[in-house]
């Protein structure tokens, strides 16, 4: 299975997590920051995971332009995960107004999974959320593992 994990991050935490995804994979896996990756490379793909932190409550910049620039069903046949890191629900809840906002806007692997079923991409399993302690980090402990565990969950459920 020829399987590429693309992500974007701002202060290390996502690529940590893009990490600990692509190290918990069998066969071809490819790690890329979001700039590094070419729309064109999609078409030998198998399995696809893309990432981003939660930033204003959606995908970086970058991340959402590389999923923009994916051709119309560019993804077909291809698997697609998606995933984000950011706060934990209690911290969220703590915040009367970012409680709001998350409400009405939610985080980015949601958005990051609707792009990638619009392109054609077909959903392996829900997006998933990795939990910071703060703005810049650190993960929480054990988030690099539950990375590493969903990956193989993926796999698993794509056999």
């Amino acid at each position: 299975m020829n399987t590429l994990i693309v992500y974007d991050s701002l202060y290390g935490n996502t690529e940590k997590i893009a990490q600990a995804i692509g190290a918990a994979l069998p066969g071809d896996v490819q790690v890329l920051r979001v700039g590094q990756m070419n729309t064109a490379d999609l078409a030998a793909v198998d399995l696809l995971f893309v990432g981003s932190p939660t930033h204003r409550f959606r995908p970086t910049e970058a991340t959402a332009s590389f999923l923009k620039d994916i051709p119309k069903n560019g993804l077909k046949g291809v698997k697609v995960a998606a995933f984000d890191t950011r706060y934990t629900q209690s911290t969220v809840d703590k915040i009367a107004v970012l409680s709001f906002f998350v409400r009405l806007f939610g985080y980015a692997d949601k958005r990051i999974a609707d792009l990638l079923k619009k392109k054609g991409g077909e959903l392996a399993v829900p997006p998933e959320g990795f939990y910071v302690d703060d703005t810049e980090g650190p993960l929480l402990e054990g988030e690099l593992e539950r990375a590493a565990t969903w990956a193989k969950d993926i796999i698993e459920s794509t056999r």
